[in-house]
This record gives structure tokens, sequence and C-alpha cells, in this order.
């Protein structure tokens, strides 16, 4: 077991790109995962499903908020459909039977938390842990960083998030393809599952990633311990 603050298995992430002095002030340091090819993937497993329609032997299943037609007998992000008719559909992930209803509530496919303030989340492969969740009440898909000073996220995601950032104190960043401007904003909640945290610090990049990269400006609001596949988050405030 270690401190997942510097977990086993995560000392080789990759390269971190820091945050310099702006028209308008200093952002504070970043570090941001520097494998893009990693973030475009969008491979990672999903941690929720719904049921939205069904078309024949095709299911329209909303998996981590984002609509995908699904063949009977094909997968997608890990989510396999078995069957789908008369408004249910029957889909497998990670071995396990769902059924699931049309319309019906999301069904939450990652590690349960508690009413405590206590998270658990599964290692995806490759010592990535990944978590659907909503900032400002709108889903997004996490990718949990603790190499990074701040929640990151990309300019496409903040504006389709609706984040004013072009209100926010500018800087500028050094990437492997040079100096990028970024933006400082404050989220108003972040939330992963039950667990909600207020007045969360971020900054808005132009890197064209998947995932919102959960950084320490949400991270040390919690205690967090790694035990072999399993990063648990416990709330200190």
């Amino acid at each position: 077991m270690t401190e997942a603050g510097e977990p086993a298995g995560w000392r080789n992430a990759p390269a971190a790109v820091v945050a310099g002095r702006g028209a308008t002030g200093r952002v504070p340091v970043l570090c941001v995962l520097g494998a893009v090819a990693l973030l475009m993937a969008g491979g990672a497993p999903a941690q929720s499903v719904s049921l939205s329609g069904s078309l024949g032997a095709k299911a329209l299943l909303i998996i981590d908020g984002t609509p995908r037609s699904v063949a009977v007998g094909t997968s997608v992000q890990g989510v396999r459909l078995l069957s789908v008719g008369d408004g249910r559909a029957t889909v497998e992930i990670g071995g396990k039977r769902v059924e699931l209803a049309l319309g019906g509530a999301q069904v939450d496919l990652g590690t349960a938390d508690d009413a405590s303030g206590r998270i658990v989340l599964t290692e995806a492969g490759g010592g990535h842990f990944y978590s659907a969740g909503t900032i400002n009440g709108k889903a997004v898909r996490f990718l949990v960083d603790t190499g990074a000073t701040q929640v990151a996220i990309s300019q496409a995601e903040a504006d389709r998030l609706g984040l004013p950032y072009l209100a926010g104190r500018r800087g500028m960043t050094q990437t492997a393809n040079g100096l990028v401007p970024v933006w400082s904003v404050t989220l108003d909640a972040v939330r992963i599952r039950d667990v909600q945290v207020y007045n969360v610090e971020a900054i808005v990049l132009p890197a064209p990633i998947n995932y919102v990269l959960l950084g320490n400006s949400f991270l040390t609001r919690f205690r967090m311990k790694r035990e072999n596949d399993t990063l648990t988050l416990e709330r200190r405030y």
C-alpha cells in the first residue's frame, strides 16, 4: 500500500509543462500530463451507462454522458450489449450483467462511495484512474492526475461547459509545441457520484484532450490511499 501522492507505477508519468507569467499576472505552476496520445485514445472503461432508445438489434446507450449506438454482441468502452427489446437492454461489464430500462436512471458502473465523502476508484490499466462526474452540473469524464497542480480542462471542453474562462486571469504555458495561452478559473462545483466539492481552482488550455485532468486543487480536499488496483479518496473537509 502506498500513498497516492506518489503511488507505485506512477513515477514514470509523462512529462510536465510549467505555467509562466502572463499579461495580467502569474498563473500558479501547473503540471499537466504530456501524453496527448493517451488522452485522445478514449479507451477508458465506462463508469456509467443508461438506455436512451433502441432500433432493431441496436441500443442507444448513454455511456459516461455520451450517446453511443451499440449493436447486440458488440462492445463500447468495455460495455457489451447482450440483448435489447421491449424497452429494456442487458449489458455486461467486467463480467457483471446489468439490466437497463428505457429512460431509467443512470447506472453507476464504478465502485461505490458512501455518504461520508468517500470515493473508491478502480485502476483502468497502466496505473490510470478514470471517473465519470460533473462540473457545474454538466457531465464530464475525469482522469486522476496527481502531478497536476490544478484541475485542467481543454478549451473545447470549457466552451461546452459554458465556463467564462476568457474573463479569467490569463497566462502562458510551455508545451512540446511551444508557448500556449492558459486561463485560470474557479469551478463552482465538481462532483464525483455523491461527493461534491465547491470552489475548485482550474486552468483552461487549448490542448485537444478528451478528459478533464483531476488535479490537486480537487485531490488535496481528500486523503488518498492506493492499495493494489484501488484508489480511495476520503474527504478531509
